[in-house]
């Protein structure tokens, strides 16, 4: 696998730090996309330069999960926020009552949709704003 691999794949899982270590590594042209990542080493990065690059959010990642949200014992409603407390707060406006828990999920778990299957990361990309209503789900049906 090259640097612009590992970079790609950072960027597309939204892997904030290790996107910022290697943009700034690539700027300073301490390694280039063609390298193997085998060559790879973060600590010939300036950790200051990157840390703040990522404070400031450079790159411009706006993370978004997905959190199951408990209804009651059979019922479940995912939805899609930028954080737990969002998707909480989202919930409770929604349907005026607070969850009975709420668990986020890997966007890269899948689930039946149709006669496919679909992951929660491809999903995401059907919606623009956040937090959102993904689906619901009960339990024994």
């Amino acid at each position: 696998m090259l640097v612009k691999d590992l970079y790609l794949d950072a960027i597309t899982l939204e892997q904030s730090s290790l996107a910022h270590y290697l943009y700034h590594l690539l700027a300073e042209g301490i390694i280039s996309a063609d390298d193997p990542i085998e060559s790879l080493n973060l600590d010939q990065a300036d950790h200051q330069k990157v840390a703040e690059m990522i404070q400031t959010n450079l790159l411009g990642f706006h993370k978004v999960g997905i959190y199951s949200l408990k209804r009651n014992a059979k019922e479940f409603v995912f939805i899609f926020a930028h954080n737990k407390q969002e998707a909480i707060e989202f919930y409770t406006e929604t349907f005026q009552q607070s969850p009975l828990n709420c668990h986020e999920y890997s966007l890269d778990f899948e689930l039946a949709r149709g006669k496919g299957v679909i992951s929660f990361r491809d999903m995401r990309k059907e919606y623009e704003r956040f937090p959102v209503i993904a689906g619901f789900f009960t339990r024994g049906e």
